[in-house]
């Protein structure tokens, strides 16, 4: 019955399209920053140690206290995002990130409707956890021999061409790692998500939806099950995802 209770709830269904979304955007946004700090600072300048230290405060401090100050940037009211907007760009009123769900945008004369507090979740996400990737990435480069990327540049490789050709395939299999224990990971998540927007403006992923169940309408038998389906559908994902890399692994080598 429990089961049945869930899989029958559209509630259900709609905080498993948030939970990719939410997922598939924090995770390819979090590795390619990532990236691109790493390929930043890999070469030697003043003060990048400094700098690569700095890179980590996001990870290393507490997630209550980040989403705390990320609250007070964007509120309408007072926050300093709000602010240059208003004098930088022109804003005709505030916005409320965390708490609009949806919002019209011209882009190049197209209507399109941005979800705005999911997007900021997802913002978060990625600034959050941009360190991790930071690290794995910054690690194997550190290990990587420069003689072939010297080699290239001499035969007039261009550095997209040495990046795209050297760098990138010496990555491949740190970044199959990030990718699948960032998915792990994100899909699981609930704090950030909670403390930022309590799951209201159609930010409410699987695992606030989870504690919804529990909490505010203390079914703990729904709760229960919805747990055991998001688990299932987790081990299958990390099963294609795994089937896939299989069959590409010999170009990976």
């Amino acid at each position: 019955d429990n089961f049945a209770l869930v899989l029958g709830s559209g509630q259900f269904w709609n905080s498993l399209w948030i939970t990719l979304v939410f997922t598939i955007g924090s995770v390819i946004g979090s590795v390619l920053v990532g990236l691109v700090a790493a390929l930043a600072l890999r070469r030697p300048f003043r003060g990048r140690t400094f700098v690569r230290a700095s890179m980590l405060l996001p990870y290393i401090a507490p997630v209550v206290a980040m989403t705390f100050v990320w609250r007070i940037m964007l509120n309408p009211e007072f926050g300093i995002i709000n602010a240059a907007g208003k004098a930088l760009f022109g804003w005709a009123a505030p916005v409320p990130f965390l708490t609009q769900a949806s919002a019209d945008v011209d882009i190049l004369g197209i209507q399109l409707t941005v979800p705005v507090a999911l997007l900021t979740v997802i913002g978060f996400q990625i600034w959050r956890f941009f360190p991790f990737a930071f690290l794995f990435l910054m690690a194997r480069m550190e290990a990587m021999p420069t003689d072939i990327e010297e080699a290239a540049l001499v035969d007039g490789a261009t550095p997209w061409q040495t990046f795209r050709h050297v760098v990138l395939p010496q990555l491949l299999p740190v970044l199959t790692v990030l990718i699948v224990l960032r998915s792990i990971w994100t899909f699981n998540e609930f704090d950030s998500v909670f403390l930022l927007t309590g799951g209201a403006a159609g930010t409410q992923v699987a695992a606030v939806g989870v504690y919804q169940l529990l909490t505010v309408q203390q079914n703990v038998g729904a709760a229960s099950a919805q747990s055991i389906i998001l688990a299932v559908v987790l081990v299958l994902a990390i099963g294609v995802y795994a089937a896939a890399l299989r069959k590409t692994g010999a170009k990976f080598e």
